[in-house]
């Protein structure tokens, strides 16, 4: 059975909207008039633990017939995928969120398509050894595809109770035998020790907007690396905002997630501990984190992303569609690897031969 995709129609020519990161509304692709989008009033935070105790999530969801509301073609929309286009037409589809948590918020799309495929191209050029292929296969702004991908942000008051040592630098001095001009001799030198002892302690750490990815659709290292996100700025859920996007619910559940914010949160923990410590040098030998009054949001953030595959590897690709800023692996052409190092391996030759012959003639 298909449901019906829901879009947005334009009230002065019929034909469909889409969100413009341009101008930050909905826009008619055909006459081009302008819909503001209303103001959403600031995200709230949930309690983490009430809501665990309420929801499931469904990982095994299946795939969704969905009917176009314009050409009424049938089309498919990937598991836990609730915004796409229709393949025929092209018309924005849009479903209701399945998941038992529903997005509080997005942050919309500022970077364009083409501003996206400029900052794209220039980081593409700037990758000497990459394949040849990849720069052509890159110069089609279409292979972007614009993506709002789910996101967990954390809340969390910290206690950590810790033991370890605390090291007091010192200086002793020494008879060394060193070697001078040739010649071994003693010699009195300064030499470092280090004076441990005992310490215990607790910090207190807050934690504001920890983000966590929770789509599969991107390595979680790269969408990492697209931090920092403008968090506070961020707007109440509204699908006005993801016309003409695509969009995905989360499938890393809340648990999971803070599991990995917990990591996150970790090294800030450990450098506090050592500030605590003090001293030239810190050892941690235990220490145990309370996480108290945790609370969190299920965000959308944009990303355009893109895929490529080479000799049976796919490299992903994403640019932060608030600041533009790229991430991604690329691909090294042993060509142009071996060509460079043939090149300078040249122009070393060059210089030692050429060095050689003013030699020989006494220049």
């Amino acid at each position: 059975m298909s449901m019906i995709a829901q879009n947005y129609s334009c009230d002065g020519c019929g034909g469909m909207q889409k969100y413009s990161p341009k101008n930050q509304s909905l826009t008619c692709v055909f006459c081009g008039t302008e819909v503001k989008i209303a103001q959403s009033e600031p995200l709230k935070e949930n309690n983490y633990e009430e809501t665990l105790l309420e929801v499931t999530i469904d990982k095994d969801a299946k795939a969704q017939e969905i009917k176009c509301i314009k050409c009424a073609s049938s089309f498919s929309l990937e598991p836990h995928a609730f915004a796409s286009h229709c393949p025929y037409c092209d018309t924005p589809a849009l479903i209701d969120c399945t998941q038992a948590i529903k997005p509080d918020g997005l942050l919309p799309f500022v970077v364009t398509r083409d501003e996206a495929k400029e900052k794209f191209k220039a980081w593409v050029s700037s990758r000497w050894f990459a394949p040849t292929v990849f720069t052509k296969y890159f110069a089609n702004s279409k292979i972007l595809l614009g993506t709002y991908l789910p996101h967990w942000t954390y809340d969390s008051d910290t206690l950590t109770q810790y033991q370890g040592e605390r090291g007091d630098a010192y200086y002793v001095t020494v008879t060394k035998t060193v070697v001078e001009d040739g010649k071994s001799i003693q010699k009195e030198v300064q030499e470092r020790r280090i004076d441990w002892s005992y310490v215990a302690g607790v910090v207190y750490v807050d934690f504001d907007d920890v983000i966590i990815p929770a789509s599969p659709k991107v390595s979680s290292s790269i969408l990492s690396a697209l931090e920092p996100w403008e968090t506070k700025s961020a707007k109440g859920f509204n699908t006005q905002y993801i016309a003409g996007f695509e969009a995905e619910e989360y499938t890393t559940t809340l648990e999971e997630g803070f599991d990995f914010a917990k990591e996150k949160m970790a090294s800030l923990i450990e450098q506090k501990i050592k500030e605590d410590i003090g001293g030239d040098e810190q050892k941690i030998s235990s220490q145990q984190t309370q996480y108290n009054n945790i609370r969190y949001k299920n965000i959308l953030l944009p990303v355009w992303t893109a895929f490529f595959t080479w000799k049976n590897k796919e490299y992903q690709y994403a640019i932060n569609a608030q600041t533009g800023e790229v991430v991604g692996d690329r691909p090294y052409s042993v060509t142009k690897i071996t060509f460079a190092v043939l090149a300078v391996a040249t122009l070393v030759a060059g210089i030692v031969y050429f060095d050689e012959i003013k030699n020989i003639l006494g220049i």
